[in-house]
């Protein structure tokens, strides 16, 4: 049944949002998921500066946790084809991906890093999250638009990358207040 509701979803997408000028901008989007590497350097940079030392200890935390959970596991676990696999009516607007479908890794990490970031900024500060998860919610779409991904890898990709964020933040908490206690 998921499968079918996928199929709908993905087939009017495909039919009525697709145009040949924007092609070009859902393939640099999806590129800000490629490797993780637009959210390791931001982790990276945040990192660097005594400031945001937290925050990006959490996305870091966050970004690893996403990856074991994702590719390590739940991916060989699943084995999900990808829709222009199992569908002759799909067509991928970029090479064939190498792994599983099922989740969405480009999404899980782009959440798991913007939500990281907007659960680790104090209440003042969280308002500079936004862009970030507005990129998460377009990589995860760009994922659809180029028929790469059911809606049910990217949507579930999006649940688990918070899922990641929200333990990351709960355990760099957990190891500031133990520091703080000793």
């Amino acid at each position: 049944m998921i499968t079918n509701i996928d199929h709908v979803i993905l087939l009017w997408i495909q039919n009525v949002l697709r145009f040949d000028w924007a092609t070009p901008f859902w393939k640099a989007i999806t590129l800000l998921g490629e490797g993780g590497y637009f959210w390791i350097a931001w982790c990276v940079l945040f990192l660097c500066m005594k400031k945001t030392r937290k925050i990006g200890a959490t996305m870091t935390l966050a970004l690893i946790i996403n990856v074991i959970l994702v590719n390590l596991c739940i991916k060989n676990v699943v084995c999900r084809v990808r829709p222009y696999d199992q569908f002759p009516d799909f067509i991928r607007l970029i090479e064939a991906q190498k792994d599983w479908s099922f989740p969405s890794g480009h999404t899980s990490a782009s959440f798991a890093c913007s939500v990281g970031m907007f659960l680790a900024l104090p209440k003042a500060y969280k308002k500079y999250s936004i862009p970030f998860i507005v990129i998460a919610c377009l990589v995860g779409f760009s994922r659809l638009y180029l028929c790469v991904h059911f809606p049910s890898d990217v949507l579930c990709g999006a649940f688990i990358g918070i899922f990641s964020a929200w333990i990351a933040v709960n355990s760099i908490e957990k190891i500031i207040h133990k520091k703080k206690t000793v």
